[in-house]
């Protein structure tokens, strides 16, 4: 069922939002934008809706896109420097603008969970941090997972459209995995995936791109701001650190290789289903060539 808030009832309401909660603000959640409010309607402004939270960049698990894509209300923890908040986003009904109410409760001092001294808020920071994870991680490979992908990608797409700046996806399969995981059981497919993804994460910068386990034995690893022949460079480069794996299985070693597909967007705008189709079909044509 929708539970989008309709403008008018925002106005009626935000005087009473602003008696309940410590703060309340409009977001676009795509575009990272805060919004105002004002005669009856809304526009974007300069400020970054993260720089919120003090931590220079976007938050892994981004409720107000989720409220925004689903169509539904979402309740999260988070933490800024100083405080724990309890952090409700509420999908706003209008015509054309990406637009989600942000309603934040200071719970510092007033949720305890368990036993112990929770005044100064580490013990909570640390199962926060631990439930923000949960979602947005894959438990096997500790990549991000699809929910995350979901989430990010339009929103990187988004920056780099805006930005006038490339964007990359790499869509890998793992050659073979189902003979792997028949012949050798899933222990042994559970340690390819797990060498797999090291394989990725240590193939691309920390700080810029990111990668995630899509499903099953898939990859998508996004390159943000980066040429075309430096991306293939980077492909390259996880094809060859994936096929240096060597899995030891009783008195042998499995050597695992991969599959890959590359698509950049530069000169134009491609959504986030149509970069992950592009790259995926690329991938299986390479599958269809040979592999590896």
């Amino acid at each position: 069922m929708a539970e989008r808030i309709a403008l008018d009832k925002l106005e009626q309401n935000l005087v009473f939002f602003n008696k309940m909660y410590d703060a309340v603000r409009l977001v676009d959640p795509v575009h990272k934008k805060v919004l105002e409010y004002r005669d009856r309607s809304m526009g974007k402004t300069s400020r970054i809706c993260y720089d919120y939270w003090g931590n220079g960049g976007i938050c892994d698990n981004c409720i107000s896109v989720r409220a925004h894509c689903e169509n539904k209300s979402y309740i999260k923890l988070e933490q800024d420097q100083d405080a724990i908040m309890l952090v409700t986003a509420i999908p706003i009904e209008t015509d054309d603008t990406a637009a989600v109410l942000e309603l934040f409760k200071n719970a510092t001092d007033s949720m305890m969970i368990g036993t112990g001294n929770y005044n100064d808020g580490k013990e909570m920071r640390h199962i926060i941090y631990d439930m923000n994870n949960m979602i947005i991680r894959d438990h096997l490979t500790s990549l991000y997972n699809r929910r995350f992908v979901d989430d990010r990608l339009p929103v990187d797409i988004v920056k780099a459209t805006v930005a006038e700046q490339p964007l990359s996806t790499i869509f890998i399969d793992i050659d073979n995995m189902k003979t792997i995981n028949d012949t050798y059981g899933h222990i042994t497919g559970d340690l390819v995936l797990k060498q797999v993804a090291a394989a990725v994460q240590n193939s691309i910068r920390a700080d810029l791109d990111w990668a995630a386990r899509y499903g099953g034995d898939e990859f998508i690893v996004c390159l943000n701001n980066m040429e075309e022949d430096e991306v293939l460079r980077i492909a390259e480069r996880i094809r060859s650190n994936i096929s240096s794996i060597e899995v030891p299985i009783q008195n042998e070693k499995i050597r695992i290789t991969a599959s890959l597909g590359v698509q950049t967007m530069s000169q134009s705008s491609f959504t986030a289903e149509e970069m992950i189709r592009r790259a995926d079909e690329k991938m299986y044509q390479e599958k269809k060539d040979g592999k590896n």
